[in-house]
């Protein structure tokens, strides 16, 4: 089943910097996945963060405030 990533963040490094590991490990583990990138801060922060960088797996918020290993994006993505 195709994962629904989005990476919520208004274009600072960390959120640029999200956005590249979450590339690299669904590229690297051949996951079905679709990311969406969100710089929009009125929809940002319609999902209710207030700290970005942030990432939502298919609908579910699963880290805001930082940048993860791709060990750990990896984990949030097989959770979810």
């Amino acid at each position: 089943m195709k994962k629904e990533i989005k990476v919520l963040g208004t274009g600072c490094p960390k959120c640029k910097q999200l956005e590249k590991v979450v590339r690299t490990v669904v590229e690297e583990n051949s996951i079905d996945a679709e990311i969406t990138k969100i710089e929009d801060i009125v929809e940002i922060m319609n999902y209710g963060i207030m700290t970005t960088p942030a990432l939502i797996i298919d609908g579910k918020i699963v880290l805001k405030g930082y940048v993860p290993s791709q060990e750990e994006v990896l984990t949030k993505i097989n959770e979810s």
